[in-house]
């Protein structure tokens, strides 16, 4: 005599949930040692490579105006920068470059956008921009700063940078990063700027950020 077994609804569900999840941690198990070998080699790469942030320093400031008329300030500056790429196998791309100028940490120009270049591994560059301030409302203590300025003959003024860079190593190319330069400009004021511009040549490091 045969010997029939029916198996309930219930128990054939159980199995078929037994084997999708035995075939679900056959191809999981695989993905995950892929994913995993892929974070690790993009690690290693990055700590072998480990890029250097790029190098700025302030060569030529010169500033044709700075005057206050009412609660507004009008400035004209112009400015060499040496941007230098410290990295042996790494290039940079800067997709958005703006320059400006602050004292006594307000703004006192617009941004003077630069156009975007590509800057190859240990490669450096003068870049050169011209700073405009029409009308720039400043708080009233500036005056006073200018006044002091002139009194100790000397002034200090900020040259930023704000931007995106992306790395480029071989063939692959990073994603943006946000990137702030500082530079701090040293320069001898006298009590008059009708006969000639407020002028610095001494060298200035600045401070980078990414």
């Amino acid at each position: 005599m045969s010997r029939i077994t029916i198996n309930s609804p219930k128990h054939c569900a159980e199995k078929q949930a037994l084997r999708i999840e035995r075939n679900y941690k056959k191809l999981f198990f695989p993905f995950s040692a892929i994913f995993t070998t892929l974070i690790l080699l993009i690690l290693l790469i990055y700590l072998i490579l480990l890029p250097s942030k790029p190098q700025f320093s302030l060569t030529q400031v010169d500033i044709y105006q700075l005057n206050l008329s009412g609660p507004k300030l009008n400035s004209s500056i112009q400015l060499t920068l040496l941007s230098k790429n410290p990295n042996k196998k790494v290039g940079i791309y800067y997709d958005e470059f703006q320059v400006y100028a602050t004292y006594k940490g307000q703004q006192i120009t617009g941004y003077t956008s630069m156009p975007p270049f590509y800057q190859s591994n240990e490669e450096s560059n003068l870049l050169t921009a011209s700073l405009v301030g029409n009308g720039v409302p400043v708080a009233p203590s500036i005056g006073y700063e200018v006044g002091r300025d002139q009194s100790s003959g000397r002034l200090v003024l900020n040259l930023k940078v704000n931007g995106k860079l992306r790395w480029k190593v071989g063939t692959w190319v990073s994603g943006h990063y946000r990137f702030n330069v500082n530079c701090v400009s040293f320069m001898a004021f006298g009590s008059s700027m009708t006969s000639s511009p407020i002028s610095s040549n001494q060298v200035a490091h600045c401070s980078t950020t990414i």
